[in-house]
């Protein structure tokens, strides 16, 4: 982050660099040279979040408490150095003027507001809600931010040497406690706690606890607003829990046992492990020994979108959904929906879809934990890329996502892999760099670590600001490889407007930004609509009062680049084993397009054209199977007629 701040900043890290270079340098104490001037979070007299508003959490630094003091002779420093309370480990920028058009520049912005680690400790993922306060829509939203090990794990014993400060320890032993600044302790917090910060206020305030969270902290967070509920991922277990508005725990979904069989393979439970800072086994350089659940059933990233839950499982990451029923409960339906295709098998850890049913994944590196905190992840190869389904279908594909991905540049180094796991979609700006909150979705906000760093581009990079910038990418959402390389057509913003720490890895985290987009649904977006009790043929149900062969659970529309589509959720009530439907409209004047063939497990698509807005459109299915068809003649077929009502919405461009 590049801000002006006078003198101040000046004698600052001169004092630094003269207190580093007594004590025989240190890298880590670099990163107490904090330069934001705003201070702790605090209330406001207007609100802290407006559109556009980017909140975006990294490391809070480091500091020797009464280093002036000096330190014996033989000390080592890195021994003396703890996580700065008063620091921020959240930020909440505003970036609607980037001062102009983009050419790789770091941007100037106004200070951010701030909330310190003494207030909620390390944080990683965060999610908005819709600003609904006492039942009524205020337009502000509130921000959430949960507990993370992804910003390393620190541990201490009581203090022996009578310093004033404890005794930071490597592995575990009898007495240990997380270091101040690690989970917010002095709030009441721990590794499995949610926090709320008021985006009128600025109040700070413990919102959930998943209290049986030993230390691995939450992957990711994601709001449901048409059920007023959010979605955490735990590492600890791998369990997704369901928590109200007020911050009840409601339920759980268990990827690993109830979601990985719907794609053919094996349950696994958790193993129970957990994160015991007072055994021997406990390293805080290994993170094998922090108590994560095992890879195949952890969840990182979770993302509501068109109504299902979408999350990241594993470091070979997989993207899989669930439906979220109308009562908000998970509606028992996992499906596996792609493997992610990059060149490094590197957890998702940030799930983002745009207005136009676009998918973004942002990658970030395997967990590190340097005791001189200099690197919490191995960065340098994360890649930020973008799905989309496929249309029509490839019956011959697995997934109903394209196979090969699109991928951004992120960053100037060598291969433009800087991704540090955070993403998220932003409105558009003008040619000036001004937010343009007509223009939904438009842009592409990214975390990433060493952003500018080149030593080839030096010179040309420059002129547009320092080089060690660890923060946030922002680009335009249609500059995809092999456009932007390198990423001149990119601003950025520092994360704690320090610059001098060029070689730290992973001291930035996860980013959101407050985007409520309103008017015409934008393409692939899923859009309200309903359907009727459907109706069968006189002579069903069939004889022996068996229940008809073919039912419908749930009916998704979305507008396309080809017009309304509507998902159906069918269900094969009496085990008919049908493989292809065919659709035709039973209203006239309307016209019903479909593939004949379905995949059990996965939604049946039509496309819907000729109707108007609103109208009832009455679907005819035929439900067989094919190899029934191929023998020729007559063959089984199961009919039913769907009525649909379609969304009050237009799908014209």
């Amino acid at each position: 982050m590049s801000c002006d701040h006078g003198p101040f900043v000046s004698s600052r890290i001169s004092r630094l660099h003269r207190l580093i270079k007594a004590t025989g340098g240190l890298l880590a104490f670099a990163l107490t040279a904090g330069l934001w001037l705003g201070g702790v979070a605090r209330a406001q007299d207007t609100q802290v979040i407006y559109p556009g508003s980017m909140a975006v959490t990294g490391f809070s630094g480091t500091i020797i408490p009464n280093f002036d003091e000096g330190l014996p002779p033989g000390v080592d420093p890195v021994d003396e150095t703890f996580i700065d309370t008063t620091r921020a480990t959240l930020r909440v920028f505003d970036v609607s003027h980037l001062g102009g058009p983009a050419s790789g520049q770091l941007v100037f912005t106004p200070p951010p507001f701030e909330v310190t680690a003494g207030q909620i400790g390390q944080v990683f993922g965060l999610t908005y809600d819709d600003g609904v306060r006492d039942g009524v829509p205020s337009g502000v939203p509130n921000l959430y931010a949960a507990a993370t090990s992804l910003h390393g794990i620190r541990i201490v014993t009581p203090d022996t040497d009578s310093d004033g400060r404890p005794e930071r320890q490597r592995r575990g032993t009898a007495g240990a406690a997380f270091m101040d600044g690690q989970f917010g302790t002095e709030n009441g917090g721990g590794p499995g706690t949610i926090w709320k910060i008021d985006g009128i206020t600025g109040q700070v305030a413990k919102f959930a606890d998943i209290d049986t969270n030993s230390g691995p902290g939450i992957g990711n967070l994601t709001f449901d607003p048409n059920h007023r509920q959010f979605f955490a991922s735990d590492l600890d277990t791998g369990l997704i829990h369901r928590i109200d508005a007020t911050g009840r725990l409601i339920d759980t979904f268990d990827h690993g046992v109830a979601g990985r069989p719907a794609h053919g393979l094996a349950p696994v439970a958790d193993d129970g492990a957990v994160m015991d800072i007072q055994g021997a086994a406990f390293d805080t350089e290994d993170p094998e020994t922090w108590g994560y659940t095992q890879d195949e059933r952890r969840v990182w990233a979770v993302s509501y979108h068109g109504g299902r839950l979408y999350y990241s499982v594993g470091e070979k990451s997989e993207i899989w959904s669930v439906g979220i029923a109308r009562d908000g409960s998970f509606a028992g339906d996992p499906r596996w929906e792609l493997t992610v295709k990059a060149d490094k098998d590197y957890a998702v850890t940030d799930i983002a879809f745009d207005n136009s049913g676009f998918m973004y994944l942002a990658q970030r590196g395997p967990v590190e934990n340097r005791y001189d905190y200099s690197q919490f992840a191995d960065s340098g190869k994360g890649e930020v890329i973008r799905y989309w389904r496929e249309n029509p279908d490839d019956p011959a594909t697995e997934s109903v996502w394209v196979e090969v991905p699109q991928e951004y540049a992120v960053g100037f180094p060598q291969g433009n892999r800087q991704s540090a796991g955070g993403l998220d979609l932003q409105y558009g700006y003008d040619a000036n760099g001004n937010l343009d909150t007509s223009a939904c979705t438009q842009t592409l906000v990214n975390t990433g670590d060493k952003l500018r760093d080149n030593p080839t581009l030096a010179e040309q990079l420059a002129a547009g600001g320092p080089l060690a910038v660890h923060g946030v990418q922002i680009t335009p959402k249609d500059l995809v490889k092999p456009a932007n390389v390198p990423p001149f057509g990119s601003w950025f913003v520092d994360f704690d407007g320090y610059f001098e720490d060029p070689e730290v890895e992973g001291h930035v985290g996860d980013v959101a930004v407050w985007h409520p987009c309103e008017g015409r649904a934008g393409y692939y977006e899923e859009i309200p609509g309903g359907y009727l009790p459907p109706f069968y043929p006189p002579d069903f149900p069939p004889p022996g009062n068996l229940p008809p062969c073919l039912d419908v659970d749930d009916v998704q529309y979305y507008c396309t680049p080809s017009g309304l589509e509507a998902d159906l959720y069918l269900h094969d009530h009496a085990g008919f084993g049908g493989d292809s439907i065919k659709a035709q409209s039973r209203t006239p004047g309307v016209a019903v397009t479909s593939p004949m063939s379905h995949a059990p497990g996965k939604p049946y698509t039509i496309g819907i054209t000729g109707h108007y807005p609103g109208d009832r459109v009455d679907v005819g299915l035929c439900f067989y199977r094919k190899s029934d068809k191929d023998k020729g003649g007559y063959y089984p077929c199961c009919k039913m007629t769907l009525p649909l009502r379609t969304p009050a919405v237009s799908c014209e461009r």
